[in-house]
């Protein structure tokens, strides 16, 4: 029988509604889509594709941490785009965020995202001691 885990972490912006930061079940980390709000102040950082890509992506790290995990072990990660014509700009952030991590990907223009971000970033990994 498995049994579910909610993860929260104050390093990553907190829940806005009902759901967690993650949930961990079978050895599996399920997150929430990541956008780039400031954790400390949960305010939308102002910038361009990159910066919120950037943040949206250290959130996402953040949580994976406190899940007992990190960019080495996602399976799977998906991209929400407001704009498709910012992919390759977020694709060249994502590369040096992800360092030598490979996971599959799914990237996809959406006709809107929470609080009007350009991106929002979410995943499924493995944790290491479940491997």
């Amino acid at each position: 029988m498995s049994s579910i885990k909610h993860v929260s972490t104050s390093l990553a912006p907190k829940a806005i509604g009902p759901y967690s930061q993650a949930v961990i079940a079978n050895g599996m980390v399920y997150t929430a889509g990541q956008i780039p709000f400031i954790p400390e102040t949960m305010e939308i950082l102002d910038g361009d594709i990159q910066a919120q890509t950037k943040l949206a992506l250290s959130n996402l790290r953040a949580v994976l941490k406190e899940a007992g995990t990190d960019f080495n072990n996602i399976v799977k990660t998906t991209v929400f785009l407001k704009d498709m014509n910012d992919f390759s700009k977020m694709n060249e952030t994502y590369a040096e965020m992800m360092g030598d991590a490979r996971p599959a990907r799914s990237a996809v223009e959406v006709a809107r995202l929470p609080r009007d971000v350009l991106v929002e970033i979410e995943c499924v990994a493995v944790i290491p001691s479940k491997l």
